[in-house]
């Protein structure tokens, strides 16, 4: 069965891995950690193709843009003289930098050692037990949200999610889960920390793909241009959706459906790497 994922065109694979992109990136279920395994599945692996896995990210990024076309027009347009919208831009630089030094800092050191299936897996089961412990705290009434509004954000609001998503430089962790679930810590509302998430999401992505690109850029040439379009088109399309529909899930939904997912998946990842049924690779 393995053998026929590995045979798999270039171009399927690229498919397979923008969906699986898009429909995890801003579930709290981590897209990365995702990626290495869909890729160690499909034999997707070295250089190239790690940067492969940061453009992708790129259509993501793209599908939010969309999404929020309107918000983002006003607080670009409102930039100028607008104290809410300066006030809104303000915080999400702020939160973008934590992640941003520590990940130019440490990400060398983060890929050669984290970027493996088995401490992906031992980050995901880690991270559901935090989502199943903040779930339960909100269930008690002992974390009653404190802000409803996304403008009512102050700039310390925004380091504390800053410091929140850095911990997803660890993959498996999830950005947007870092960010989702660390914001309703620190006393934001469910919806109000996801629609946050997703704004963080374009400056961390753009940020990420604009390094990686340059970092790797004499792997790159004209003949892989099909291959990352196919792939960045599919993650935006796929990512689209999934916002669509998460933006009305977290209206009446918890994220304990998703702390079992994980759980589950990063147990069936370790059990199968030491039984080797499956030959995870790098």
């Amino acid at each position: 069965m393995f053998e026929l994922l590995y045979a798999l065109p270039l171009l399927v694979k690229a498919v397979i891995l923008g969906i699986v992109e898009g429909l995890t990136e801003f579930l709290p279920i981590s897209s990365t950690g995702h990626l290495i395994l869909a890729s160690s599945l499909l034999g997707f692996s070295g250089e190239k193709e790690k940067m492969f896995s940061v453009a992708i990210q790129t259509g993501a990024m793209f599908s939010v843009i969309w999404y929020y076309r309107e918000r983002i027009a006003e607080t670009i347009v409102g930039l100028r003289h607008e104290r809410r919208a300066q006030r809104f831009a303000l915080n999400v630089i702020i939160a973008f930098l934590p992640a941003a030094v520590l990940g130019v800092l440490f990400g060398k050191y983060i890929k050669a050692y984290l970027f493996k299936p088995v401490p992906v897996a031992l980050a995901f089961i880690i991270g559901a037990f935090i989502i199943l412990w903040v779930e339960s705290r909100q269930r008690r009434g002992r974390a009653s949200p404190r802000i409803t509004d996304i403008d009512a954000l102050s700039a310390t609001d925004a380091v504390k999610l800053g410091i929140a998503q850095s911990f997803a430089l660890i993959p498996g962790t999830s950005r947007s889960g870092a960010t989702i679930i660390g914001g309703m810590m620190f006393g934001l509302s469910r919806k109000v920390a996801t629609e946050f998430s997703f704004f963080l999401a374009i400056p961390t992505l753009i940020g990420a793909g604009i390094y990686d690109t340059w970092k790797y850029r004499d792997l790159l040439s004209l003949d892989d241009a099909p291959l990352f379009a196919v792939g960045l088109l599919f993650a935006f399309f796929s990512a689209l959706a999934c916002v669509h529909w998460l933006i009305r899930y977290v209206a009446s939904h918890d994220f304990v459906p998703f702390a079992w997912y994980r759980i589950v998946f990063g147990v069936v990842v370790l059990v199968t790497a030491w039984a080797g049924w499956v030959d995870w690779v790098a």
